[in-house]
């Protein structure tokens, strides 16, 4: 991927500034997540399992007592400088989209941090990976998963890096057009299985909406050659079935909440292909 493009300032850098550890911070059902995750790694399992969190922060965690505000603008370093540049070419394509259907789009903020920070969905911990806050509209990355991505998912290269950061904005689109209040409004309403299924159509969409990104990025000379193949490769490593059959030896279809493997690569590629956020219409579709 071509990194020569001018970054995003929409960045809050935590990074360094101590985080929350432990139960800091952490009561109820938050103590609850905490455990899941302690169990999780204790035993081998992704803690993306258990709690869900891939694409979007769905579960409800404790609100964080005290707001914390990083440093602002384009990082200095090479990958948060990079993660700025991928964000900024986002910028680019959903500003235009947007305007094209009459709307205005307003930017995420990225935010950078370690270990735990404080959100408006409660408090974010490293071991959920990436993920988006509706209720502030930021998306939470501490660079460490990309560490993960490569050494322990076998998805290498910087473009599976851009396709997280692409995949977690796919959210916040998703929130500015209003697919997550409508969708959850409707999971409040559904048991455990049914509700999975409403999550999978939704981070299948934000895959797709990621696919759109790469090809408005393709057209405009941003990508390279093994680009794409380095996005389906993480879009693979991150499917349900991909993740419970490594953590767990298992496939327990009722308990996905992203998707399979193949279905994150197919809808990654339909954005790819067609280019058009009407093609990432999941729920129009009886069939997944």
């Amino acid at each position: 991927m071509r990194t020569d493009g001018s970054g995003s300032d929409n960045i809050e850098d935590r990074r360094g500034m101590g985080g929350m550890r432990g139960r800091r911070g952490l009561v109820g059902g938050g103590l609850g997540a905490l455990i899941a995750i302690v169990v999780a790694l204790i035993f081998g399992v992704d803690p993306r399992v258990v709690l869900g969190l891939l694409g979007a922060a769905d579960t409800a965690l404790p609100q964080a007592s005290a707001p914390v505000q990083g440093q602002r603008g384009v990082p200095t370093d090479e990958m948060g400088r990079f993660v700025a540049v991928v964000l900024g070419d986002t910028e680019q394509t959903w500003q235009r989209k947007f305007a094209a259907a009459s709307r205005t789009y307003v930017a995420p903020t990225l935010v950078l941090f370690d270990d735990a920070t404080p959100t408006a969905c409660g408090v974010g911990q490293s071991a959920m990976g990436p993920f988006y806050c509706p209720l502030d509209q930021k998306l939470y990355i501490d660079l460490r998963f990309f560490n993960e991505l490569r050494s322990r998912f076998g998805a290498p290269g910087d473009f599976a890096q851009a396709y997280v950061i692409a995949h977690e904005v796919g959210h916040h689109v998703q929130n500015q057009l209003g697919v997550m209040d409508k969708t959850d409004r409707l999971r409040e309403r559904l048991g455990p299985a049914e509700s999975n299924a409403v999550s999978v159509r939704v981070e299948l969409q934000a895959d797709c909406l990621a696919g759109v990104w790469a090809a408005d990025a393709r057209s405009r000379g941003v990508l390279e050659v093994g680009d794409v193949e380095e996005a389906l490769r993480a879009a693979a490593a991150v499917g349900d079935d991909t993740l419970q059959r490594r953590s767990q030896g298992r496939i327990v279809p009722d308990a996905f909440t992203h998707g399979t493997a193949e279905q994150r690569t197919r809808w990654f590629q339909t954005g790819l292909t067609r280019g058009d956020i009407a093609a990432c219409d999941t729920f129009a579709r009886e069939s997944l």
